[in-house]
This record gives C-alpha cells, sequence and structure tokens, in this order.
C-alpha cells in the first residue's frame, strides 16, 4: 500500500514522453499507455499553468553508447519532427491549447538544463509518463540527486511490460525520502484540498 502524498501548491507535473512511438504497433509500444493515459488525463486539471510535457528524440548523429542502442532500433533514427515524436491526443492539444512547455530531449532522462528552467534548480515533480522503466526512472533518479522532491503516480505510469513497472516503481522507492511513489492519483493530495 503507497503512502498518501501531498505536494505543495507549486508543485509541477510533468507528463514524459506521451508520444506516437511509445503506442500502436510501434516496436516501442508501451502495453498500459492507454492506462497511464487515463491517470494523467486526472491529473492534468490539478495542475494548470504547471504543467511540463517531454518528449524523447533520436539524436541526429548517435554517438557513443547510442550507437549500437540505435543499431537495434533504426526504425527511431528519423528527426525530431518526425510524427513518431509528435505527443498523443489528448496531450498534443492540451499542450497547445493550455501553453504548457514542451521539453525535447535526445535522452531517456528529462531532468537537466531545459526542464530545470521551467521548474526551478529545486521542484517539487510530479512524474507521470511512460515508460516506467526507462525515461521515468531516469528523469526521477537524476532530478531526485540534483534535490528536486519527487513524487512517481504509479497509475499514470506504464512500463514495457508491468514486471518491468513494478521493478521500477521499486527501485524509486529505495530513494525515499527523495521520492515517494504513490499508488493511485486518488492518493495525491495538493496542500490546501
Amino acid at each position: 500500500m503507497s503512502p498518501t502524498a501531498e505536494v505543495p501548491d507549486d508543485a509541477w507535473l510533468v507528463v514524459i514522453d506521451m508520444q506516437q512511438a511509445f503506442t500502436g504497433d510501434s516496436p516501442w509500444a508501451t502495453g498500459r499507455f492507454d492506462h497511464a493515459a487515463v491517470g494523467i488525463e486526472r491529473l492534468l486539471p490539478r495542475f494548470t499553468h504547471r504543467t511540463v510535457f517531454t518528449r524523447f528524440v533520436a539524436p541526429e548523429r548517435p554517438q557513443g553508447s547510442w550507437v549500437p542502442y540505435y543499431r537495434e532500433w533504426p526504425f527511431a533514427l528519423v528527426p525530431e519532427h518526425d510524427p513518431i515524436w509528435d505527443l498523443t491526443e489528448p496531450f498534443a492539444t492540451a499542450a497547445a491549447e493550455r501553453g504548457d512547455p514542451v521539453v525535447t530531449e535526445a535522452r531517456f532522462g528529462k531532468w537537466g538544463t531545459s526542464l530545470q528552467s521551467v521548474t526551478g534548480e529545486h521542484p517539487h515533480l510530479v512524474l507521470a509518463g511512460v515508460s516506467t522503466d526507462c525515461c521515468v526512472l531516469s528523469t526521477a533518479l537524476a532530478a531526485a540527486d540534483a534535490g528536486a522532491t519527487v513524487t512517481v503516480v504509479a497509475d499514470a505510469c506504464a512500463g514495457a511490460t508491468d514486471a518491468d513497472h513494478h521493478r521500477a516503481l521499486d527501485a524509486m522507492r529505495l530513494y525515499a525520502p527523495l521520492t515517494t511513489v504513490v499508488d493511485a492519483v486518488a492518493d495525491l493530495r495538493m496542500r490546501g484540498e
């Protein structure tokens, strides 16, 4: 059973990589993508003007360990404006209509100068998205290590498999109290609610 987490009113929702590349018949499709999307849709109204969407894209020229990675996944070596990197609906529309920033990175972890320029150096981040065992995990651990407070909403995330999802959540729980994992959107409380 997960704890209830109280987050401050100035917390940021970071919606990680809800993109075409991770749904449908893509080789990277995340099985419970639609389940995570439902959880994220429930979170969005609580973070009006405090939501950031992220996108994963391939580097123009892979270097280092990314060279063998993209040898395994050559379908993904397309420019960052290719439709596979587009946010899925309703998130593309939400970002556009609400004016939410979109941070694009050619790495799994989204914590870095681009995200910090939106949220500040030591924010409280509420993470949701895909995949729990890759980009969510990489973002959570890097952000926590840099001094951000991180809350992960498990039912607003999806892993490559259910087993991978749960293993990643367990790994993030090891970083307590820097990170908190809550099972459900209902377990998240905004101060003043």
